[in-house]
């Protein structure tokens, strides 16, 4: 084997592991943009959930108020 070979089997080994390392960085790039996404998704739905429990207990307690204004109404 000639030295020239044995540069371009190192060359093309080098090249390899390069595409490899690459590849596996815009693998990990994208997984975290995934993540991020799915986090922010996430965020939404919990600022929905305690907007919906806050509405919820406003009108259980707006509708116990009621009941309790209609029997005061009732009695007087």
């Amino acid at each position: 084997m000639t030295e020239t070979e044995t540069k371009t089997k190192t060359d093309i080994e080098e090249s390899k592991t390069a595409t490899r390392t690459q590849r596996f960085a815009e693998w990990l790039m994208k997984r975290d943009e995934r993540r991020q996404e799915k986090e922010t998704s996430l965020e939404g739905l919990m600022k929905f959930n305690i907007f919906l429990s806050t509405i919820t207990l406003v009108s259980v307690a707006g509708a116990t108020a009621l009941d309790y204004a209609m029997i005061a109404w009732l009695w007087v």
